[in-house]
């Protein structure tokens, strides 16, 4: 796993990265902010740990760029600041967990760990459509760029079945039995229906397989 650290307290900046070092990660440490800001702009990590006050870009102002910017990274801060105002927006701003300081250096270890468990899970239910589409079998909702797209209870049922076939035919039958509970509707009524989900889509995922049904496709 390969960590960036941003932590301007020399000291303590050095011994998380000799101690993670030597429990199996790879770390680049930063003591300035926009320092860092360029080595994410040029390498790909998976974790970041961010200090909130730190040199020419601080922590929180960090990691507002770089969601604004789509580098969606799983995020931990370190602080000394107790501020419920600077946590809150820590959170807001999409980190995974905070740790004040001072800490022991194995339980960073157990956070880092956590959050590894954390984005397994969230990886093993979810279904890639194309680069940009995703399928969260767990909560069942469609993700376009990191972000849910929303639809209908109906909408969402029709989706939820072709994602959990993707690939393969979901024919007319199987509409009506497992959306409509098997109601007497005709096929014009589920064409309308998908008709109106593949006008929202952004990607043309779901193909017509005529007169039998249709089939979402991976990109």
């Amino acid at each position: 796993m390969h960590v960036l650290l941003l932590e301007d307290e020399r000291m303590l900046q050095e011994a998380i990265r000799e101690y993670l070092n030597e429990t199996g990660y790879q770390v680049d440490a930063y003591e300035d902010g926009k320092e860092a800001y360029e080595a994410i702009r040029e390498k790909s990590y998976d974790l970041f740990i961010f200090d909130i006050n730190t040199p020419g870009i601080n922590g929180l102002n960090l990691l507002e760029r770089l969601q604004k910017e789509k580098i969606q990274v799983p995020t931990i801060f370190i602080s000394a600041i107790t501020e419920i105002e600077q946590i809150s927006r820590a959170y807001e701003l999409g980190c995974y967990d905070y740790l004040k300081k001072p800490f022991h250096l194995k339980e960073l270890t157990l956070h880092i760990e956590r959050l590894i468990k954390i984005a397994e899970l969230s990886a093993s239910s979810r279904v890639v459509i194309s680069p940009m589409y995703s399928y969260d079998l767990q909560r069942r909702k469609l993700i376009f760029d990191g972000q849910d797209q929303a639809f209908s209870q109906r909408q969402a049922q029709i989706i939820d079945l072709f994602a959990s076939n993707l690939g393969k035919i979901v024919d007319f039958e199987m509409l009506r039995y497992y959306v409509w509970e098997n109601a007497p509707i005709d096929n014009a009524t589920i064409r309308a229906e998908v008709h109106r989900i593949r006008q929202a889509l952004k990607e043309d995922l779901i193909e017509s397989i005529k007169g039998v049904g249709y089939r979402m496709r991976k990109q």
